[in-house]
């Protein structure tokens, strides 16, 4: 038998029960700068840049875009796109690719319009860790910066990236929330006794008119979550009594994008256009750029103006704008019409790469 068993409850009324795992509202200090958004409700506000950060959109500018022609897809350049499609699908047979009749070859003028719009937003929190000697940057060095003239180092442009980074002279130790600085809790399983009710008997001691074998008859076993201790280690300063307590601040780049493809051909699904790279020939980059003027389509001109505005309205309030970058480029497209064996067919070569797009191709293969 253990004998350890034997003894008294081993509570110690010196030892608290848990605490919670977030400190609770007013046990920080407050940080000039950073009173409103230290992570109430586990909600990080953005931090609105200052005016000098936000650059300023004139109403009144235009950007104008150069001519560009169309390009032609030859039939040798047809057919082998077609031949490589039918090549990658199982149940199609080469030979109508091979021996087909062109028609006719239509180049069709596909624009795709993208805006990009760098940003950078911060935030921050509370966050804390044990206290075991280590370094305290705290207010007797100074005061903290405010949250955008934290230094930190920009990511390539057009990139998304997330760096954190404790905020300069916000740090301070204070003891540990969870144990009130005891380094130790009182076991939530046994209540700090080190025993817990046999499961196996009900607490009396005997099953089917026998003493217990679990618990030897005495009604309890030892708390197998403290080892019959009553107490555990403390699980947020792991013993330490302490913590370290920093602001830190979270500093968000992000490309957010947006492309239009005007709907030119209703054969033909734009979703196929995502997969694929046309011509840029015209690219804008700017810290803001400017709406479209004067381009041949208008639906181009118009989503420019339309997007700009709207990317302007919604990033500029929260988030500091830091560069721009529109394009147009020009996805190749033709509609490609051909016979074979008496029967007309048709297929659709896109993109740079020369994909293809059928609906119906004159034979396939079947396994029987």
């Amino acid at each position: 038998m253990d004998g350890k068993d034997d003894d008294a409850d081993v509570f110690d009324p010196n030892i608290p029960e848990e605490g919670p795992s977030a400190p609770p509202p007013g046990w920080l200090d407050n940080v000039h700068g950073y009173q409103d958004h230290q992570g109430d409700n586990g909600v990080n506000p953005l931090y609105p840049p200052p005016p000098a950060f936000s650059p300023h959109f004139d109403q009144d500018r235009n950007t104008a875009v150069p001519h560009v022609r169309v390009p032609m897809v030859s039939e040798d350049v047809a057919r082998d796109a077609l031949l490589k499609f039918v090549e990658s699908k199982w149940r199609y047979s080469s030979k109508p690719a091979r021996n087909l009749t062109f028609k006719d070859l239509k180049p069709i003028t596909v624009y795709r319009y993208r805006l990009e719009t760098f940003t950078e937003s911060r935030s921050s929190a509370w966050e804390f860790e044990p206290y075991n000697g280590q370094a305290v940057d705290g207010p007797q060095f100074g005061a903290s910066p405010p949250p955008w003239e934290v230094p930190v180092t920009m990511p390539q442009l057009f990139t998304d990236r997330v760096e954190k980074v404790r905020v300069p002279h916000s740090s301070f130790i204070k003891m540990c929330h969870k144990c009130k600085g005891c380094g130790r809790t009182r076991c939530s399983f046994c209540h700090g006794r080190g025993r817990r009710r046999c499961i196996h008997c009900g607490g009396r001691g005997r099953h089917n008119k026998k003493r217990c074998s679990s618990c030897h008859g005495r009604g309890r076993r030892r708390c197998t979550s403290c080892h019959g201790k009553g107490f555990k280690t403390c699980l947020v300063c792991h013993g330490s009594q302490n913590l370290l307590h920093f602001i830190l601040l979270t500093v968000t780049w992000q490309n957010n994008k947006d492309d239009f493809i005007p709907d030119r051909q209703p054969d033909f699904p734009d979703k196929k256009f995502e997969k694929v790279t046309g011509d840029p020939f015209f690219i804008d980059d700017n810290e803001l750029v400017y709406p479209i003027q004067g381009f041949p389509d208008q639906e181009i001109c118009d989503v420019s103006k339309r997007l700009i505005s709207d990317h302007f309205s919604r990033f500029s309030s929260t988030r500091r704008i830091l560069w721009q970058r529109q394009t147009i480029e020009l996805i190749p497209l033709t509609h490609a019409h051909y016979s074979y064996n008496g029967k007309d067919y048709d297929y659709f070569v896109y993109g740079i790469e020369n994909k293809v797009f059928i609906s119906k191709y004159p034979s396939a293969c079947t396994i029987l």
